[in-house]
């Protein structure tokens, strides 16, 4: 196994945990892992990473992406949430982290609820509703975005090793 293995097995893994800390951007580190084993060659145990598949990852990463600042406002919406809820959740998401991984789903949890409630001036109940959709939402982008990365890292050990 030579460098660009390693480095590719590393952003792999790093879009992993990109996947779940924001700021990370999970999805596209890990491409860009896929994309090292097309240009050094690597084969492993099986055929070449054609350019095609590489391409159709490409597409893959690009639409998770979006989909990932889509889908939870669209949650937070349906619940009758508004864009405090979702500020909320990231703040609470980044406090929470203090204590994974229940500080996590309590931090998102409660500060989309607080969010609202706060800033947005709404009552407990509107509050807990949007607060449970800015959650879901976070939690289905999250979702979607461990399950690619977590194909596309096991793609680039499928070609590295």
């Amino acid at each position: 196994m030579d460098f660009w293995c390693i480095l590719a097995i590393l952003l792999g893994l790093i879009g992993i945990i990109g996947s779940i800390v924001p700021g990370l951007p999970g999805p596209p580190l890990s491409w860009v892992g896929m994309l090292l084993i097309y240009i050094s060659g690597t084969k492993g145990g099986a055929d070449p990473l054609s350019l095609k598949a590489l391409l159709i990852w490409l597409a893959v990463v690009t639409a998770v992406t979006i989909l990932d600042y889509v889908v939870p406002a669209w949650f937070t919406k349906v619940t009758g949430g508004h864009k405090q809820a979702s500020t909320g959740a990231i703040v609470g998401l980044f406090v929470g982290m203090l204590l994974p991984p229940v500080g996590i789903i309590a931090g998102a949890l409660v500060g989309a609820f607080l969010g609202e409630l706060l800033f947005a001036d709404r009552g407990v109940w509107d509050s807990f509703k949007a607060s449970i959709g800015a959650f879901l939402g976070f939690i289905s982008g999250t979702g979607i975005k461990l399950i690619c990365s977590g194909i596309m890292l096991w793609q680039i050990i499928k070609y590295a090793i």
